[in-house]
């Protein structure tokens, strides 16, 4: 079963949108791509609101939405009633299917996850069985090495690949921040977001580099698939996400695009 471990849906209202994207996107949207690309399930991921009621809508709509297998919504990890939170989130409809917490961690400095009541937030997450998944610059890198070595037991998720800039030619630089990450087997990393990070004009051979460097450093074990859609939308359609991963891959292989999500999130499919 193929797995989109990382898609969104949002309202033309969200305060970060620009251009094309900036309108409603749902599942009827979201559907004629699935089919397209044969892709069965996803992961609908918070994408900026920052709003506990927007978690609520979407465990809901994961509940009715059959296509929708977990959800990764927003909490604020400096919260003190954050299990509370995350408490009232699972004894509501859809509550079973809440599989993770981010916070929009990469608006914060770049040592934010060395700061004790952020540490102490993904203890909480971490506590209520959940997924702390990870959105940062890759100048943070060096940070999210320190909080998942403090945290050994505790499962993360580093989306994009923490942001490569791949556009201005950083591989470099950038593998030297995330090896020390990958060598964490709490970790797991999104093939996400990645054209994004390349810019209009991307192309097959300016993504292999970072997604054969992941490769190397975190196995397929610790990949995941996702298509950041519509986030892609800027710079790409679903389907050449897709097809620009299976073609980069040499195929579709299952822990990439399924097993992995359906592990680490502990998806019911």
């Amino acid at each position: 079963m193929i797995i989109d471990a990382h898609q969104h849906f949002w309202t033309a209202d969200y305060p970060w949108l620009t251009g094309s994207i900036r309108r409603d996107y749902t599942i009827a949207d979201l559907r004629p791509h699935l089919t397209a690309t044969g892709v069965r399930r996803t992961v609908l991921v918070e994408a900026g609101r920052c709003d506990a009621a927007e978690t609520t809508a979407f465990l809901a709509l994961a509940d009715a939405t059959p296509e929708i297998a977990g959800v990764v919504g927003w909490a604020a990890l400096t919260d003190p009633a954050l299990g509370d939170v995350l408490a009232k989130h699972r004894a509501g409809p859809g509550g079973h299917l809440l599989a993770g917490v981010r916070d929009q961690a990469q608006a914060g400095p770049d040592d934010l996850l060395d700061e004790p009541a952020v540490r102490a937030g993904l203890v909480r997450v971490a506590a209520a069985g959940l997924v702390n998944e990870l959105v940062v610059r890759a100048a943070q890198l060096p940070a999210v090495e320190r909080a998942v070595a403090a945290l050994p037991d505790a499962p993360f998720v580093l989306d994009h690949l923490g942001k490569p800039p791949i556009a201005a030619g950083g591989l470099d630089r950038w593998r030297r921040l995330i090896a020390p990450v990958a060598r964490h087997e709490n970790v797991v990393a999104k093939l996400s977001g990645l054209v994004t990070e390349a810019g209009p004009g991307w192309s097959e051979s300016d993504l292999r580099p970072y997604v054969e460097t992941a490769l190397e450093l975190f196995g397929p074990d610790r990949l995941m698939f996702g298509s950041d859609w519509p986030v892609c939308e800027l710079v790409a359609t679903y389907e050449q996400v897709t097809a620009a991963l299976t073609a980069i891959l040499g195929g579709r292989p299952s822990p990439v695009f399924g097993d992995t999500a359906a592990r680490v999130y502990r998806l019911e499919l």
